[in-house]
């Protein structure tokens, strides 16, 4: 028995250790010397259409900012850059079924018979759902002067709708993300 709950355990820390990281693709027009861009600011229109509360549109920004500028990246009222970001949500149901050693009646237990466990020996089944929301954020960074999208970053990972850990968990999304760039070239 205690074998079962310490893979419970196990399972479950794993599953929570997955779900705090953030997955992140990109993708980019190779043919930009990304080392141009200085300065950048916001696609208003775009930030304005993503649909999210006003209160995390100004925690991805306040997350955008700090990030751009650890790169070396100054604001600017003509950029050469201009930042966009979107969002998307999926909620997610994860059912599990953990069968017990012998599958209840079956097998070795602790019931009336050696190898037949009763139905109340050692061996049924534990069923478990979870449901979380898992987001997505995009953020596009496109060149001001062509109007052309020359960079894109896709972080994905699991959300929390507690108001007190919402800016460390899209900072964490934010940083991720912001990392990739600019991007290292194949040699």
């Amino acid at each position: 028995m205690k074998t079962i709950k310490l893979l419970s355990v196990l399972f479950i820390t794993a599953l929570a250790a997955s779900c705090s990281s953030v997955r992140v693709a990109t993708d980019y027009d190779e043919s930009v010397d990304f080392t141009q861009y200085k300065t950048y600011g916001y696609l208003k229109d775009g930030v304005d259409k993503a649909e999210i509360s006003d209160l995390d549109k100004k925690r991805i920004l306040k997350a955008l900012d700090a990030e751009l500028q650890k790169k070396g990246f100054t604001k600017s009222e003509k950029p050469d850059v201009l930042v966009n970001f979107f969002t998307k949500a999926n909620k997610e149901v994860n059912v599990n079924n953990w069968g017990g050693y012998g599958m209840g009646y079956y097998g070795y237990g602790w019931g009336p018979g050696w190898g037949w466990g009763g139905p109340w020996g050692w061996g049924g089944n534990y069923n478990s759902v979870s449901t979380h929301t898992e987001g997505t954020l995009y953020i596009d960074l496109i060149d001001a002067s062509k109007k052309e999208l020359v960079w894109q970053g896709i972080g994905t990972g699991v959300l929390t709708q507690d108001r007190n850990k919402k800016q460390e968990r899209i900072n964490e999304f934010v940083a991720e993300i912001v990392a990739k760039f600019p991007p290292q070239k194949d040699k």
